[in-house]
């Protein structure tokens, strides 16, 4: 009963059959690799997975883990019913009801339970083996005894006669035991290399299967950090969109009550100039000199230059221009924050992770100190009495770094003292080491963002463009695009702010160059690459 309790639990739900490399979905199932395997790519085409079991839906392909619990009892439970299916031979003279047998007889070609094994012959002809279905393939064929020896040269199973007269004669021959001993030990050793591999074989699947259980997870946080992003962006975006609006609305505004204003006071003078015009007309009409001549203040009437004048509307009945008086500023100052926006958006996925950077000491002039996590820069008054080599820099204070890149985007960013002159880029390692031609940003082989004095420049091939805003942050992110051929500057503030873009061909490895200098006679002059 139990072992059909546990053979119940053991089948797979799609093929019916023992489980076979046991995999569980998410929600707890469990079924053969095969079988789930083909039951997820025929819904593959559905755009929608569920378990065959509890049809619990999901989105996107479930990953499968294998089950090893599952897995042993399974070829445990497989191993014990063929056990049972050899084992399972009945007596041959038990006709009534089947009786397990204990011996099998070779003679005879009978198997025998307990009772009659004691009524047995006892001859040594009659020789006893434990349980066999085919008692007839324990016999020589040719002369029907008992297969006694093993055929080293020909690998078969003979008999006495076959030794002696047969076809085998002559030839080396062991004893059936003994044979079966020796390739028992064989097997064992062939069946331990077989293990051996099989438990490598089942950490690599598990290894992989941890792989991709972690891949799915970085890729679901990545898809959060993404979606969050975006969110952020479309929320500064709206907030922006509403600023501006808000602003062009305000200035619309007051634009239409400057422009009522004027019109309303335009209106009364309108009036007035007709009131004048009419009272004109009819001293214009009168027949009586001396009532046009006693009408007093008609001079001013009939002044020509007054009718186009302004004093009376204080000189703002002037023809306003279409958009002069919309104040483009804050817009212009608002889309600026919206390129910061973007910028900083574009700073902060540039890659995963920061570029390991390490400095090369055989690269550093003899004035720098280099710290012994290869991180740090310092300009010193002492020489550090370093050899003269190819390598070295010899008319600047400068390094290069171990690492070099040849594709992909990669970022890293530097911290500066505020005192002294420092220089910070990348250049190719075919750079002059010595010369005018060799300080970074002055040759067509470096690029640089550099401070002298508290001003900012960037440098390449002797072309030096000063920048127009003060950084006031000690730390600098320089960015490397090599495939679209791109290096850029960022300050690391609050929002982070784009500093400068070079745009080139990279022809060879480009690698984080620093110089540090010290013009005046106090303070320390470093620059440090954060980790």
């Amino acid at each position: 009963m139990a072992s059909a309790i546990l053979r119940d639990e053991l089948l797979c739900s799609i093929c019916l059959s023992t489980f076979k490399d046991p995999v569980m979905m998410r929600c707890g199932h469990n079924f053969c690799r095969v079988c789930i395997d083909r039951v997820l790519d025929t819904q593959a085409g559905s755009g929608v997975y569920s378990c065959p079991d509890c049809r619990e839906e999901f989105q996107v392909r479930p990953a499968v883990m294998r089950n090893i619990n599952f897995h042993n009892v399974a070829e445990r439970f497989l191993i014990t019913q063929q056990e049972q299916e050899i084992t399972g031979i009945c007596c041959t003279y038990c006709v009534d009801s089947p009786v397990p047998a204990v011996r099998s007889c070779l003679h005879c070609e009978a198997s025998l339970c307990d009772k009659h094994l004691r009524a047995h012959s006892k001859s040594p002809e009659h020789v006893l083996s434990d349980p066999s279905t085919s008692l007839e393939k324990m016999k020589c064929s040719v002369h029907k005894k008992i297969l006694e020896y093993y055929c080293t040269e020909d690998a078969a199973c003979i008999c006495v006669s076959c030794s002696l007269a047969g076809e085998h004669w002559g030839h080396r021959v062991e004893m059936v035991d003994e044979a079966s001993k020796k390739k028992k030990e064989k097997l064992t050793n062939v069946l331990q290399k077989l293990i051996t591999k099989k438990e490598k074989t089942e950490e690599r699947v598990l290894s992989l299967e941890e792989h991709w259980r972690k891949a799915q997870e970085k890729a679901a946080g990545e898809g959060e950090r993404v979606t969050a992003l975006c969110t952020d962006i479309r929320r500064r975006v709206d907030d922006l969109e509403k600023k501006v609006l808000s602003e062009i609305s305000r200035q619309e505004k007051e634009e239409s009550l400057s422009l009522s204003a004027l019109i309303h006071q335009l209106e009364i003078k309108k009036d007035e100039l007709s009131r004048k015009m009419r009272h004109i007309e009819e001293l214009c009409n009168m027949t009586d000199p001396l009532t046009v001549l006693q009408e007093p203040d008609t001079g001013d009437l009939c002044d020509p230059e007054e009718v186009g004048g302004d004093e009376d509307t204080g000189g703002h009945d002037k023809q306003p221009h279409d958009g002069d008086d919309l104040d483009v500023a804050v817009i212009s100052h608002t889309l600026h924050t919206l390129c910061e926006v973007i910028s900083g958006i574009r700073s902060g996925i540039y890659v995963v992770s920061p570029a390991d950077i390490l400095l090369d000491v055989t690269t550093a002039a003899d004035n720098l100190l280099i710290s012994d996590d290869l991180k740090t820069a310092t300009w010193t008054r002492e020489e550090q009495n370093r050899p003269e080599t190819a390598e070295r820099f010899q008319d600047y204070n400068q390094v290069m770094s171990r690492r070099g890149f040849t594709s992909g985007r990669h970022y890293w960013d530097v911290e500066s003292s505020r005192s002294g002159r420092w220089m910070v880029g990348m250049c190719y390692p075919s750079i002059d080491r010595r010369g005018d031609q060799s300080e970074i940003g002055y040759n067509n082989k470096s690029w640089s963002l550099g401070r002298y004095n508290n001003q900012y420049s960037v440098g390449h091939d002797r072309t030096i463009i000063q920048l127009p805003d003060k950084i006031s942050s000690d730390r600098v992110r320089i960015c490397l695009d090599y495939g679209a051929g791109q290096l850029s500057f960022y300050e690391l503030c609050d929002p982070i702010r784009h500093l400068h873009t070079f745009t080139a061909t990279f022809s060879e490895p480009l690698h984080p160059a620093l110089l540090v200098d010290l013009p005046s006679f106090f303070g320390d002059s470093w620059i440090r690459i954060c980790s």
